[in-house]
């Protein structure tokens, strides 16, 4: 066992990531999570998945690709510019639902929902609403964010954010976490 993934990649995942270098989108996840998130995907046949931060769609490429032909996920962003990359490449897949708005006004107006697998990799979800989001998560649900160890595109500040994010999940009694010092650091999280 190595760091290579030797697995095949999605179907559109290389045009995908082409186009995302030729955008200059730079917050895509890479290809180790990415891999991570289609095994997960797996796990919840029937699903019902959200991810927050669409992004150029590379890592909506390889939950697809995890997913049963019975799971549905609602993939949302809001840059336009870059979800028309993932549109042109995913957007025929009827059970992906790609919507353009900012991420708190789709969280209030929707945290009635219930999800078996969120991947929040944006800052609603993550280091906003956060709260809300948790509460969409059904028992044995997945919660997902990578990013969690410095990165070269970090903010000043940014790490006591990512620090008092993981103390705060560390705190909930509500989820069961594993923190993987892997990829670009990881935690995968199960509701109870």
């Amino acid at each position: 066992m190595n760091w290579e993934i030797n697995q095949p990649a999605p179907a559109h995942y290389v045009a995908i990531d082409e186009e995302t270098k030729a955008s200059g989108f730079t917050m895509a996840s890479d290809a180790l999570t990415c891999s991570l998130l289609r095994t997960l995907a797996v796990s919840k046949p029937g699903g019902k998945f959200l991810e927050l931060g669409t992004g150029t769609g590379l890592s909506t490429s390889w939950i697809l690709d995890g997913m049963d032909a019975s799971s549905t996920l609602v993939s949302i962003d809001n840059e336009g510019q870059f979800l028309e990359i993932a549109k042109r490449f995913l957007g025929e897949d009827e059970r992906l639902t790609l919507i353009e708005t900012d991420g708190a006004d789709w969280v209030e107006a929707n945290k009635n929902r219930k999800y078996d697998y969120i991947f929040a990799d944006t800052w609603h979800g993550k280091y906003l609403l956060l709260d809300e989001v948790l509460a969409m998560l059904n028992p044995g649900g997945l919660y997902i964010i990578d990013d969690m160890l410095p990165q070269p595109n970090w903010p000043e500040g940014h790490d006591l954010k990512a620090s008092r994010l993981i103390d705060y999940l560390d705190s909930r009694n509500d989820l069961f976490l594993t923190k993987q010092v892997w990829a670009t650091g990881i935690i995968v999280a199960v509701k109870r």
